[in-house]
């Protein structure tokens, strides 16, 4: 089995406890701290990753360190994680977990890149254009490029909708030049 489907499978027994407590957002938030916590430190990592140190140590400073922070049954799922030796796959859970919450919810994301910061307005008449072609409703996640002279330029996924300006320069130039060999 592949770190992706036994990761699936760890998220999906997180939603279901989430479900039943309630608070699936707020658990996925926990997980993507402790995920985003184990890339960007190295310690922790070690830590965590450790075959030298016994489970029961590493649950023991991990309880200290959450205290009444996080509820206690997603301490008892980190905790089986960690029995199980799975926390090096922490991250993998916490990618698989969300993406259980946008399709349970009939969700996506969409990395939108535009010229210039778009006021709310636009940004909020943005996602509904792209929820209305995606029959989903979709988050944009918006950035910023001014070389691309305007329009704006979606990724979902592995679908690229190029609607710059600077892509339309390059295509008339491209028909142009087409028309002139002619």
């Amino acid at each position: 089995m592949n770190e992706s489907t036994i990761g699936r499978n760890y998220a999906e027994a997180l939603l279901a406890l989430a479900q039943k407590s309630g608070d699936v957002e707020q658990w996925g938030a926990l997980l993507d701290a402790i995920a985003a916590a184990m890339r960007e430190d190295q310690t922790l990592r070690t830590f965590l990753e450790s075959p030298k140190l016994a489970a029961s140590h590493k649950i023991e400073i991990l309880e200290k360190a959450f205290g009444r922070r996080v509820p206690k049954l997603f301490l008892r799922y980190i905790e089986t994680v960690i029995h199980k030796r799975r926390q090096m796959l922490i991250p993998v859970i916490a990618t698989e977990y969300q993406a259980l919450i946008d399709e349970s919810e009939n969700r996506l994301h969409a990395n939108v890149t535009v010229a210039r910061e778009p006021a709310e307005p636009e940004k909020d008449a943005l996602a509904r254009q792209l929820t209305r072609l995606f029959g989903k409703r979709v988050i944009p996640h918006i950035s910023h490029n001014p070389a691309i002279l305007g329009g704006v330029i979606v990724r979902v996924g592995d679908t690229v909708m190029d609607g710059s300006v600077r892509k339309r320069l390059s295509l008339l130039k491209q028909r142009m030049l087409q028309s002139q060999r002619t």
